[in-house]
């Protein structure tokens, strides 16, 4: 399967990592349970992938407030993570993305945006060889602000020196989406090759009727994008093309049935 992208003379990829350039989701849910059952806790793949994208320590603490436990934040996410470092051999690359990655590689600067550790993120690249396809790495040390919060993606864009409305992001979490609309920047929607029907249908919501559509939005829809609530149409970008809106844009069609994270 081929992943479309919107219209738009891009000047630089950014890209989330975890379930985005690594299909390791599933990794790291094995890795939650792991760590968390040595807490007496249990981590429901459901709640899993709805809480994507959420710091590590925000779900120690929801977790604790949902069971009535105290388990140490830290801890748990030392824990975590060198259990997920040890079931990292194996993991692959989301084949729909690698594409994108290898076909722009060269002729395009590309970041990574993670909530996710530079120890995590370096480490994951590292075991697909692709660490030094990427100009710079934003991760959970360098913002003060996680995700949906535009921060990272902003840094990633001063860093490479393009404009936000020049920079395409790839993201799997709706709040990976949203930290891309806050930014001002454009977004596709990764698909996640693990089903999770139950919640397949949050992040496409209705499309907002009083917001214009253009031939640009028309075709973008032919192609399997569906406009997120707030997304708009920017007008005519390089070259007279028309460009779909600065905002997120959600991967269907042969992607239906599949749970984006």
């Amino acid at each position: 399967m081929t992943l479309p992208l919107p219209a738009g003379d891009f000047r630089a990829y950014l890209f989330d990592c975890d379930g985005t350039i690594v299909d390791s989701m599933p990794v790291h849910h094995r890795a939650w349970c792991a760590a968390l059952g040595e807490w007496g806790c249990e981590f429901p793949e459901d709640l899993f992938y709805a809480w994507g994208g959420r710091p590590v320590a925000d779900i120690v603490v929801d977790l604790n407030r949902r069971h009535g436990l105290t388990m140490p934040v830290e801890a748990v996410a030392r824990r975590r993570e060198d259990l997920f470092q040890e079931l990292l051999p194996g993991v692959t690359a989301v084949p729909e993305v690698l594409a994108h990655i290898e076909h722009a590689h060269g002729r395009l600067p590309f970041a990574v945006v993670s909530g996710s550790t530079r120890e995590s993120v370096t480490a994951s690249l590292t075991a697909l060889g692709l660490l030094d396809r990427f100009d710079t790495l934003v991760c959970a040390e360098d913002c003060a602000r996680p995700k949906p919060d535009p921060e990272g993606y902003l840094l990633a864009a001063r860093r490479l020196g393009v404009a936000p409305a020049d920079c395409l992001v790839f993201e799997d979490t709706t709040l990976g989406v949203e930290a891309a609309t806050a930014a001002g920047m454009p977004s596709v929607r990764v698909p996640t090759p693990h089903p999770h029907p139950q919640v397949l249908t949050a992040p496409l919501r209705p499309t907002d009727s009083r917001r214009s559509w253009s031939c640009g939005a028309w075709h973008a829809l032919n192609a399997g994008f569906v406009k997120h609530h707030n997304c708009k149409i920017d007008g005519r970008g390089r070259g007279g093309r028309t460009r779909v809106g600065v905002s997120g844009v959600a991967v269907v069609g042969a992607s239906a049935g599949r749970r984006c994270v």
